[in-house]
């Protein structure tokens, strides 16, 4: 993360115009082409498409290979109950034979369903409309299936020992009225994804390495069984134990994605486009790397959380009662303990596993606002090295925040940002991002801020909040409260709120 920078630097020569006044998500594409070096870009000629409401998208089938369906073990929530947290198991134990399985049902499989919510299921990582467009096909060297956490088993004619996984996420599954985002939130959520695997991986005590999406991602593609390779974001790959060697696949032409969806089309030659530059100096060879830790070394017992088990169930983006939208955070009459702000800043100081990745991360600016936490500062802080730098003092900037989120308090829908404790922004200049990186620092970015932010909803649950990720807010305003540079853009933000008790049904669906 970039050291404490001072407020309100001037670097870029205009503050881009969104093309609909302020609309962050449709200013995504007009920072992408500002990071390649476009001083004046242009909205893409597809901003103003009408597209159909996002609740009628109803998502495609999962891409089920044909074969059996070989059921996950059960009891994998009885053994994270065994394991307290914080604390993990030391590495090098012996593994069982089904820890990988454990590990994925940990990772991937539905927590719970709240009828009264309009999104289920619940699994222990956030997803926009809990559309969860990232997939994870399980490989044993012979052949790949598909896992189905809703039906807690692998799809697919292998029958050896898993032993690798492949990451990809799926455009389509996003609604079309996201446009050119929808790659952005399948960046996200492969960050959350990879965090959440590498988590249950420490968990059953299984050691891995991970390599970044390579040249012959459309091929891989095509082995997973994947027909169009377009829907499709390229694969990070998970080795257990130690990576497999290289395996050279035929290069063949990828098929363009359909003319009526020419966002999708952008959004496919972004991904493509990130493998250029991946394999420099600062961002590190697309080679494996192992995956680290996804636990800081130091945290304090959890009072709301005493198992793994618990902290990962308690896990939620805010609810609202009687199927109402959003979320609210409870006022907090009396401060937070300390404990709060230092518990979330461990979790998103821990680096993502690549260098690839790290070296993106590096380049994130974290910004934190703050109340109501016992000594600290009711203000707008910055991150670095784990610790929150006081930038400026502003009681008000909650309010602020509140007043310039796109999904504002009405009847249907809850919002509770002015009373949230902790409300954390990560951002990046995108044309020095561009300049160290090339085009992979793009999503090499959204990756990082997708781990850190997973971890940030773990370090909520261990203090019985809520953690949020958003992309709502207006950016030109919010900028200006957070104190950010005209040519600075969010990436992606997350509200940590007072959960309220709505009295509804909670079903636990956990094996």
């Amino acid at each position: 993360m970039t050291a404490p920078a001072e407020p309100w630097t001037r670097r870029a020569p205009v503050d881009l115009p969104g093309p609909e006044g302020d609309n962050s998500i449709a200013r995504e594409p007009l920072w992408y082409a500002y990071g390649t070096g476009d001083d004046a870009p242009e909205p893409p000629p597809w901003t103003w498409a009408a597209t159909p409401p996002p609740d009628s998208h109803v998502p495609p089938p999962p891409p089920r290979p044909a074969g059996p369906a070989t059921p996950l073990p059960p009891g994998t929530t009885d053994r994270l109950s065994a394991l307290p947290y914080p604390r993990v198991p030391a590495p090098g134990g012996p593994a069982s034979p089904d820890a990988l399985a454990h590990a994925l049902t940990t990772t991937f499989a539905p927590l719970r369903r709240e009828p009264e919510n309009p999104y289920n299921e619940h699994r222990p990582y956030a997803s926009p409309r809990c559309l969860f467009p990232v997939h994870a096909f399980v490989g044993d060297g012979e052949a790949w299936r598909l896992l189905e956490p809703t039906r807690h088993a692998l799809t697919g004619p292998g029958t050896g020992a898993p032993a690798r996984v492949a990451l990809t996420g799926r455009y389509t599954a996003i609604p079309l009225a996201y446009q050119w985002f929808r790659g952005s939130l399948v960046a996200i959520e492969t960050g959350m994804v990879l965090r959440a695997l590498s988590l249950g991986l420490e968990l059953f005590g299984t050691p891995a390495s991970l390599t970044p999406p390579t040249a012959d991602g459309p091929e891989l593609l095509r082995e997973l069984g994947v027909e169009q390779t377009w829907e499709w974001s390229l694969p990070w790959l998970v080795d257990i134990d130690r990576p497999r060697p290289a395996v050279r696949r035929p290069a063949e032409p990828e098929p363009p994605a359909p003319e009526g969806d020419p966002s999708l089309r952008h959004v496919i030659d972004v991904n493509r486009s990130s493998l250029r530059g991946a394999g420099n100096c600062a961002l590190g060879p697309n080679e494996p790397a192992p995956l680290t830790t996804a636990v800081p070394p130091t945290l304090p017992d959890s009072p709301h959380a005493p198992t793994w088990s618990d902290l990962l169930w308690h896990r939620h983006s805010g609810r609202m009662p009687r199927a109402l939208h959003g979320m609210d955070s409870a006022k907090c009459l009396t401060p937070l303990p300390t404990r709060t702000l230092t518990t979330a800043l461990a979790w998103l100081g821990v680096p993502p596993p690549h260098p690839t990745l790290a070296a993106a991360f590096d380049a994130v600016t974290v910004t934190a606002v703050v109340q109501h936490i016992d000594g600290h500062t009711p203000g707008i802080h910055r991150v670095h090295d784990g610790t929150a730098h006081l930038l400026r003092r502003d009681p008000t900037a909650p309010a602020g925040l509140e007043a310039n989120y796109g999904y504002g308090l009405t009847p249907v829908n809850g919002c509770g940002i002015a009373d949230a404790p902790l409300t954390v922004f990560f951002s990046v200049r995108p044309r020095e991002l561009f300049a160290r990186f090339g085009p992979a620092g793009w999503s090499a970015a959204q990756h990082a801020c997708g781990w850190a932010v997973h971890g940030l909803c773990l370090a909520a649950a261990a203090e019985g909040l809520f953690a949020r990720p958003v992309r709502a807010f207006k950016e030109i305003q919010t900028k200006e409260v957070i104190g950010l540079g005209e040519d600075a853009t969010i990436v992606l933000s997350a509200v940590v709120g007072v959960p309220r008790e709505t009295g509804g049904a909670v079903l636990d669906l956990r094996t």
